[in-house]
């Protein structure tokens, strides 16, 4: 399937987009991978308002030029979180796309000075995206979360406004 390009942020609105950020996850680990502890499996509609309602969280869906909805990410109080790319548009740089997207809304529209993020080590497709765009990891906390038996580790990752990639 080719994607059309360029992705467009759109803020998330959770009664329409709820469902389908929800089908791209299959199950408890991608919730994890996706949002850390922060949600209980099954995720659902009312989780997702909540989340979507926090004060100083913007929430956005990556959508194609259709409309078709093709990623999801948030941004509050400085730390870039909750990146997602629908499972079969993965692959294809929009990942990339989203998360600069969204960064330019924290350094431009929001003035912010630097934004952090938090990533499993072990996620590699994001730690490259991450890194290419100038991200940084700060720190290591080994083992903060054990999924499946198996200890996860995550890095803290920061981009300074005076450091950002174009």
């Amino acid at each position: 399937m080719d994607l059309p390009q360029p992705l467009a942020l759109r803020p998330f609105r959770p009664a329409a987009d709820a469902p389908t950020l929800r089908s791209w996850l299959s199950g408890p680990t991608d919730l994890m991978t996706w949002a850390g502890p922060n949600f209980r499996w099954p995720l659902d509609d009312a989780q997702l308002a909540a989340y979507a309602a926090e004060p100083g969280r913007r929430t956005w869906t990556g959508v194609s030029p259709d409309g078709t909805p093709l990623g999801h990410v948030s941004l509050a109080d400085g730390r870039l979180g909750r990146v997602l790319i629908a499972p079969g548009a993965r692959g294809r740089g929009l990942g990339e796309r989203l998360v600069s997207l969204a960064v330019s809304v924290g350094f431009d529209e929001l003035d912010l000075p630097e934004i952090g993020l938090g990533v499993w080590t072990h996620n590699t497709a994001a730690l490259r995206i991450y890194e290419k765009l100038g991200f940084r990891t700060t720190a290591t906390l080994e083992a903060v979360e054990t999924v499946d038996g198996t200890p996860w580790s995550v890095h803290r990752m920061r981009l300074a406004a005076s450091d950002r990639r174009q």
